[in-house]
């Protein structure tokens, strides 16, 4: 499929998920403010949610909500990523970034680490629709 702004917002009307729905409309609200459309995903994928890149998850405030918001699709997408990569330990997946002291992510470092994850994993998902991102994804 073309890389099109109306492509994405056919993806974002087809999915009933809502943390998928919301990155649809993310990618479609910085549509405007790139030349090469590739670079919407390609800035965050490369350099991360950490980087500030996605202003609506930068202060803890922001990713512990956006967390609680959309737990449910997170986990969905911890357990689509543990069974691809066969690691089952959240130390495994997010390695020292992971605070053990809060195995049940109760405080908000986990929580921070588990937003970013369930946005760039989604971006990723959504990419993953476009010939053109295939290598960058």
């Amino acid at each position: 499929m073309k890389l099109t702004r109306n492509n994405i917002k056919r993806l974002r009307r087809d999915s009933d998920n809502k943390l998928f729905r919301h990155v649809c409309s993310w990618v479609i609200a910085r549509w405007p403010d790139y030349s090469n459309k590739d670079y919407i995903f390609r800035d965050v994928l490369e350099h991360g949610c950490v980087s500030g890149m996605v202003s609506e998850l930068i202060w803890y405030s922001q990713t512990t909500a956006f967390y609680k918001r959309y737990r449910e699709e997170i986990n969905e997408l911890l357990k689509d990523c543990m069974y691809s990569t066969g690691l089952y330990s959240m130390k495994d997946l997010f390695g020292k970034n992971w605070d053990d002291e809060d195995p049940l992510i109760i405080d908000t470092h986990n929580q921070n680490l588990l937003a970013w994850f369930g946005f760039e994993e989604t971006l990723r998902n959504i990419g993953y629709n476009f010939e053109q991102l295939q290598n960058y994804i």
